[in-house]
């Protein structure tokens, strides 16, 4: 009965210090005065590498759980839990650790009681070891030894014989397994997270008219740690999109699957399509990557200039809008099917938003517990949320404080956008007609706005780079022709037309009479690209301001 219960005691953690612990507390006082627990430094933290060749006096152990029925203080002096000592040769540890045997010591005299204290640093052991009867068992699981765990008797006890050995040992096998199981729990939960960490986002981008602010935490248990993600990614025109979504599953699948949709999001959002469009495109390489690829998702696109704001969701929790003046709202989505389902539309809603309102977006992690249900947990958020005059990274930290616990059943994603707009002085635009007396005047245009705005120091290149962006829309586009300036974290410039033929990079030779322009462009500017728009094109370039 002892050995049944004692197993389920110890089996009852997957953490493989506290299944350590577990065998320490179990042995004390039934079978001993005194039970330490010693692993590996590997094993202790749960490093999967590969055990060492040889145990000498290089073997780096732990001691991992102390537990005695002594006076209080002088056992937790000698021996302390959590100190990292090496592995004397000559010691009945390495000896049970190299043979994978037990070795018992009838009564540890002065020399015995010697070695038997020699890993402890202080002396004040060895007159507590002297005269125990003490028993020294390996830990062995798999094939590989763990490290060892020891039992002490008093001098007034009677020392341990054939019928305790036999137990121990049994105990030993058990816990060693236990001990085992908890160490790869543990990596594995490491792995996930560390896989999930290095695929997310470590620092919003900076980008004029938002500013976005991101938390995460993963879920407490290995196995219920899943497939959460966002992302910020900045877009042509100054915009900003937000993604946020949570793949079905949990475990290592789940964190790899996050990082290929994620890339593919990435991917998709620098052709810029509208929300619906994007998600639309999404669930079809969820399809073909295969039928374990299903994930919530939502979409946004943010607009500085314009105030407006378009959104579209693949069965996630909908986000949450509060005013400039602390008023929350939630704002209810089309919910749409989750990624990877197929044979759905998504619809974009486009909603106008005004400077200096946020945006909140997150997974259900957040929300969902056991004596609240989703819908329950968004009121909440809303509640907190409300009337809120702190900074964003405030504001975030609030949130993930007081609605996740410390160690959560699922993973935790927020989002929060602030939405600050561009000044509307700091935009401009004309219409251009299209004939060749444009390309002076729009320069002239372009000039005149710099030195309004106190930039004389981008004049000359700016101009030159107007000059080939709009002699490009002159001589290969197509109906209006429009120009964009807007000083933001760079100077961004943008000329439309109505063509759907988009200007490439390419390598002109000397006889070439053409290509050479978005040659200089990439050559002048920070950034430069294109962007498809509903009535043709728009090519653009950054300038960095002084």
């Amino acid at each position: 009965m002892f050995l049944g219960e004692a197993g389920q005691r110890i089996g009852r953690s997957l953490d493989h210090l506290q299944a350590s612990r577990a065998l320490a507390e179990v042995l004390v006082p039934r079978l001993a005065d005194f039970a330490a627990v010693e692993l590996l430094e590997r094993v202790a933290t749960a490093d999967c590498g590969p055990a060492p060749h040889v145990v000498d006096d290089t073997t780096l152990m732990r001691r991992v759980a102390v537990v005695h029925d002594g006076e209080p203080g002088r056992w937790d002096d000698a021996m302390p839990e959590g100190e990292a000592s090496f592995l004397p040769d000559d010691s009945p540890f390495a000896e049970a650790m190299r043979t994978g045997r037990s070795v018992h010591v009838a009564r540890a005299g002065r020399e015995p009681a010697r070695t038997t204290a020699a890993p402890f640093p202080l002396r004040e052991s060895r007159p507590l070891v002297a005269g125990s009867t003490m028993l020294v068992v390996p830990l062995v699981a798999r094939g590989r030894v763990l490290g060892t765990f020891e039992l002490l008797r008093k001098a007034d006890r009677s020392g341990f014989d054939d019928l305790d050995l036999a137990l121990v040992e049994e105990l030993a096998r058990r816990a060693a397994l236990c001990i085992d199981n908890g160490r790869l729990y543990r990596r594995e939960a490491q792995m996930v997270q560390e896989l999930q960490r290095s695929m997310l986002p470590t620092e919003a981008p900076r980008i004029a008219g938002a500013r976005a602010c991101f938390r995460y935490r993963p879920a407490g248990q290995a196995a219920q740690v899943g497939g959460d993600w966002f992302d910020a990614i900045p877009l042509p025109g100054c915009r900003l999109g937000i993604v946020i979504g949570d793949v079905m599953g949990y475990g290592v699948t789940s964190a790899a699957i996050m990082g290929q949709l994620r890339t593919a999001v990435r991917t998709l959002a620098a052709q810029d399509p509208r929300p619906d469009q994007l998600l639309r495109q999404l669930d079809d390489v969820a399809q073909r990557l295969g039928d374990d690829y299903v994930a919530t998702c939502m979409y946004a696109v943010y607009d500085p200039v314009d105030r407006r704001c378009w959104i579209a969701n693949a069965g996630h929790p909908p986000p949450v809008l509060v005013s400039p003046c602390g008023e929350t709202t939630i704002l209810r989505l089309p919910s749409g099917v989750p990624i990877g389902v197929g044979g759905q539309p998504f619809e974009t809603v486009e909603l106008s938003v005004e400077d200096g309102a946020r945006l909140i977006f997150c997974t259900d992690g957040l929300l969902e517990r056991r004596d609240r249900d989703v819908a329950e947990g968004l009121e909440t958020l809303c509640d907190h949320l409300a009337g809120t005059s702190r900074s964003l990274d405030r504001t975030c930290d609030d949130v993930v404080d007081t609605l996740a616990s410390r160690s959560p059943a699922d993973d935790v994603a927020l989002v929060a956008v602030a939405l600050d707009g561009i000044p509307e002085d700091h935009v401009v635009a004309w219409a251009l007609e299209a004939e060749p007396s444009m390309v002076p005047r729009a320069r002239a245009q372009a000039t005149a706005k710099l030195l309004d705005w106190g930039l004389p120091e981008l004049v000359e290149t700016v101009e030159l780079l107007v000059s080939e962006l709009v002699t490009n829309a002159l001589v290969h586009g197509a109906g209006a022709i429009g120009m964009r300036l807007i000083k933001g974290s760079t100077l961004l410039c943008e000329v439309s037309d109505d063509g759907h033929e988009l200007p490439y990079l390419c390598d002109a030779d000397f006889t070439d009479e053409s290509g050479r322009g978005i040659q200089l462009v990439s050559h002048l500017a920070d950034r430069w690209g294109t962007q498809r728009t509903d009535l043709g094109k728009v090519v653009w370039f950054e300038h960095r301001l002084p």
